[in-house]
């Protein structure tokens, strides 16, 4: 079984240095939105564009601003770190949506060979970037009611290996946390998102994630209370060339 992938934490204030994406798999960041604050106080908002800064206006409580705050302000600051850019020069995008034209793929930074995921819920944010297309996922496991309203859109396998932890709520939510994050952390890495229907790719609930053609999804070590999940595009190697 392979091990979890450990996260670096990214720390307050200005990332010093360059950082060089891994020839394969992904580097996963973490931040504590407490500890990491919301641009306020040394005007890190000033890095946010003018849709980020509107998205950020629009939220009504503070709690969603700080977190849409210390989310983005993190990504700048490691995207200018991977690209050499100054992280309030670098312009963000999607990639086209796989399921129609429209453009609301995954986020881009047009023209740069890299690709990123951002996922955040309660203290915690995590950040991945890979040299091909990713996707992450983290979620604040609260009570087993979680699990119970949402198992009966998951696959059936998936359904089954919840049913088999009927009577014991601690093992029960902590499967289904794997579960969901691994199946948000695939969806996210195609593109496509929750838009699809949730049954039609086994990820599993179990120790060990569901094999996916083409992806490798492997859990990721957090804080206690939390489950999170990174997906990477593995392609298959190429034979004769």
């Amino acid at each position: 079984m392979r091990p979890p992938a450990v996260p670096r934490t990214l720390r307050p204030g200005p990332f010093e240095g360059a950082l060089v994406l891994p020839g394969a798999g992904a580097d996963v960041w973490q931040l504590s939105i407490a500890e990491y604050g919301d641009g306020t106080a040394d005007g890190s908002l000033d890095l946010l564009d003018a849709t980020e800064r509107q998205r950020h206006t629009d939220f009504r409580r503070d709690v969603d601003k700080a977190r849409y705050a210390a989310a983005h302000i993190g990504l700048r600051h490691l995207l200018g770190a991977y690209l050499g850019r100054a992280p309030g020069d670098i312009v963000l995008g999607r990639e086209p949506c796989p399921l129609c034209p429209e453009p609301h793929g995954r986020p881009c930074v047009p023209g740069a060979d890299l690709h990123f995921s951002l996922s955040h819920s309660g203290d915690l944010v995590l950040l991945a970037f890979a040299p091909t297309a990713v996707g992450v996922d983290v979620e604040l496991l609260t009570d087993t009611g979680q699990a119970d309203e949402v198992s009966g859109v998951l696959n059936p396998r998936e359904r089954a290996e919840l049913a088999a932890l009927a009577t014991d709520d601690a093992a029960r939510l902590t499967a289904f946390g794997r579960c969901w994050c691994r199946k948000e952390a695939y969806l996210k890495g195609t593109g496509t998102g929750l838009a699809v229907p949730l049954d039609a790719t086994y990820v599993g609930a179990g120790p060990r994630p569901g094999d996916i053609p083409g992806w490798l999804l492997t859990d990721i070590e957090v804080r206690d209370g939390y489950a999170a999940a990174l997906a990477t595009a593995n392609p298959e190697p190429r034979h004769g060339t």
